[in-house]
């Protein structure tokens, strides 16, 4: 866990010098919607270490006493789930004795809350690491980056359980170079889950389509998190995640990268890549020794991790050392093998509402940032522009009369449309048809808009107001 300037005045933060018996707040190192992290002195042993509190900041708060109270009664059920996801994480990841995984020291109830005594990784996030070297992501270092990687993720798997959120700001980036898997995120998952805030739940572009339906057929497995590390790594080839799974039910734009051939990657890194991020889980690698095949890397072992880690001071460097090269070894053509129905314990747990629903309306709102990084870019010809008529969104006068919105688009929205159905938007007709699953696709401005649908039969109707980017799955009046 890394320290950051950014984050030192975190909102309801307890204050340096605070004690824990014989640990001591020195600072925070990070906080969020759900937690606070602090670097903390152990004075019993004389080293450093992290602590992490659970504080999901839209239920409860801190008063004067420190002591964390609830913003109001109703959350009570909310904050008491979450508080036990987080204590029974801190007692998964006390099982696992691995380099590459969040080491747990200890964890205790107190002020209100829970706490997780863990060891202190300074280096950066992998998100963090983007923005600040770009320029040093190079096909050998995610060669370098993957073997102790994929010896974490395999450790957890053979476990017999999911980690579910793997992402950039989830794997630690050490001085020595060896990454850290963090924390799996339950407390945010289940509040997630309990309050049907699916967008603070998942990692738009990250996560694979099972994770989004509590009624899928579809088992979760090690594919799951393969998806979710292929979306890693996509994002540090390109820059920007794949297109949000769910969206790619309705539309798939993803383009395969050893296609896209980006310079300076191999394209046995780019075929495992798309391999790892394919739309049906038996598509997938369905193990971290497949996906390591691919690429024609080991998955390394705790024993060799040990040994070729060096010793770590405590402050964080100001340089990197640059990784040592490493041979590009040549391409491995990939057959998906059939899937033979193996389970994994504890890997049917119910994560979301179905976001798929035809016989409702879904909203599946806080993706389109993802979206508009990875999609493709369109040509103006292409692009049919929003007819706007909400009282934020600027307009112009074009042919016929008609007010087109001027404001750059913000969202899309997905529209369930049956054949011989017309669609206004503020009252203005537009031409849209459904693609080949049934839905046809509007890019918004923020603003607020009214949908009709009009069939033989009936009108439907369905208020929309866009005021982040975001995208809508929709089924008007039903």
């Amino acid at each position: 866990m890394s320290a950051n300037d950014n984050v030192k005045n975190v909102p309801n933060a307890l204050p340096a010098g605070h004690r824990f018996n014989e640990f001591e707040i020195k600072e925070v190192i990070g906080g969020g919607g759900f937690g606070i992290v602090y670097r903390a002195w152990d004075h019993l042993l004389e080293r450093t270490i992290a602590i992490k509190e659970y504080l999901p900041v839209s239920l409860a708060s801190r008063d004067e006493q420190l002591t964390i109270v609830l913003r109001g009664e109703r959350y009570h059920k909310l904050f008491s789930a979450g508080l036990s996801s987080f204590i029974q994480e801190a007692r998964l990841l006390a099982r696992f004795n691995h380099p590459g995984l969040l080491h747990v020291l200890r964890f205790w109830e107190e002020n209100g809350t829970a706490y997780m005594g863990t060891l202190y990784y300074s280096g950066m996030t992998l998100k963090e690491w983007q923005l600040g070297h770009p320029e040093r992501i190079t096909d050998e270092w995610i060669r370098q980056l993957l073997p102790p990687l994929f010896g974490a993720i395999d450790t957890i798997h053979r476990g017999g359980y999911l980690h579910r959120d793997i992402s950039l700001d989830n794997i630690q980036i050490q001085e020595n170079q060896l990454p850290v898997l963090l924390d799996f995120g339950s407390a945010r998952k289940t509040i997630g889950n309990l309050s049907d805030e699916t967008e603070i739940m998942l990692k738009p572009g990250y996560a694979p389509i099972e994770q989004y339906s509590e009624e899928s057929d579809i088992d979760q497995g090690p594919w799951t998190d393969i998806y979710a590390l292929g979306a890693v790594l996509h994002t540090l080839v390109t820059g920007s995640p794949p297109p949000v799974s769910v969206v790619r039910c309705i539309e798939d734009r993803y383009q395969p990268l050893a296609q896209l051939r980006p310079e300076g990657f191999s394209l046995s890194l780019l075929n495992a890549i798309d391999c790892a991020l394919e739309m049906k889980p038996q598509d997938r690698p369905q193990s971290i020794d497949e996906l390591a095949a691919l690429i024609a890397l080991p998955v390394s072992s705790v024993e060799e991790l040990v040994t070729s880690i060096p010793a770590v001071a405590e402050e964080v460097p100001e340089a990197q050392q640059e990784p040592e090269p490493v041979p590009e070894p040549e391409p491995v053509s990939y057959t998906p093998p059939p899937v033979a129905g193996g389970e994994i314990p504890g890997v049917k747990t119910r994560l979301s509402k179905p976001l798929i629903a035809l016989g409702g309306v879904a909203v599946l709102a806080a993706v389109a940032l993802a979206i508009s990084l990875s999609r493709e870019d369109t040509s103006a010809d292409t692009q049919q522009p929003a007819i706007a008529g909400s009282e934020t969104a600027p307009t112009r006068t074009v042919s016929g009369g008609a007010a087109v919105n001027t404001k750059p688009m913000m969202a899309t929205v997905y529209l369930r449309l049956a054949s011989g159905e017309t669609v206004l938007l503020n009252g203005t007709p537009i031409e849209v048809k459904p693609n080949n699953s049934g839905y046809a696709s509007l890019n918004l401005a923020s603003g607020n808009y009214n949908i009709e649908v009009h069939s033989a039969n009936a009108v439907h109707r369905q208020s929309l107001t866009i005021n982040k980017a975001g995208t809508w799955l929709i089924n008007p009046g039903s």
